[in-house]
């Protein structure tokens, strides 16, 4: 990909493209299914989109996941974190 282009979204986000690359194949592979692995997504979305994810919030959000059982994508989990903020 363009590397100008990543710089672009470096710059604008504040977030490293490893990280959100590392983020995108561990929402891609995970198990929706698996609690662990879900409060673990949410915990590091909230941290590169810099909020504080109280164990509340985690718990609403882990819940609401792990009965829909779908997958997600980082938009959804952003927005139930800023809807709760």
């Amino acid at each position: 990909m363009n590397e100008s282009l990543f710089r672009k979204i470096e710059n604008k986000t504040g977030v490293a493209m490893d990280e959100l690359f590392a983020l995108a194949n561990a929402i891609q592979h995970a198990n929706f299914q698996d609690e662990r692995q879900v409060r673990k997504i949410i915990r590091k979305v909230g941290r590169l989109a810099k909020k504080d994810v109280s164990k509340q919030l985690e718990d609403q959000i882990a819940e609401s996941i792990l009965k829909s059982g779908n997958s997600l994508n980082v938009g959804d989990i952003q927005r139930m974190i800023d809807k709760n903020s």
